[in-house]
């Protein structure tokens, strides 16, 4: 069951590389900015989980609603979510699943203590019951898009 793609302007892949290595071994997360599935940039998110944020990342509702607003201050969407699997693959765990919402994007890259891996993106099922793997667009090299460069919104 393929679904619509999910479309990453340029820099955007970059700099989703770049924090799952400035985090690692523990699990980076943060939101996918743009519209109509054209991710424009990405918003870093602290991960606030208690259960150790090697294996397991949370957003609290606060980040949530910060990213949302950053989103809307620029006329843009939040189409979903990206975090790192350190030391495993670039795929949903039980644990995505059981935290994911089916309107949204989720974005994974694998990240090992060398670079980075895998990047994939999956939608839930709207039963809840799967993933599915969503296509990922990257931007062709030396085209020019609407921005040329990924915008890094907000920090954490």
């Amino acid at each position: 069951m393929e679904g619509p793609s999910l479309a990453l302007g340029a820099g955007v892949e970059e700099s989703i590389r770049a924090h799952a290595r400035q985090t690692y071994p523990h699990e980076c997360c943060g939101a996918l900015i743009g519209r109509d599935g054209f991710v424009q940039g990405t918003h870093a998110l602290p991960n606030t989980t208690e259960e150790g944020p090697r294996r397991r990342f949370l957003i609290r509702p606060e980040d949530y609603r910060e990213a949302e607003r950053q989103a809307g201050s620029l006329g843009l969407d939040l189409l979903g979510f990206y975090h790192s699997h350190p030391d495993h693959p670039a795929r949903p765990s039980q644990y995505d699943l059981d935290h994911a919402w089916p309107v949204f994007s989720y974005v994974i890259v694998s990240v090992t203590a060398d670079d980075t891996g895998p990047l994939t993106s999956w939608r839930l099922r709207d039963d809840r019951a799967a993933f599915d793997e969503q296509p990922v667009e990257r931007p062709t090299s030396g085209a020019a898009d609407a921005g040329s460069a990924a915008t890094v919104i907000g920090d954490r």
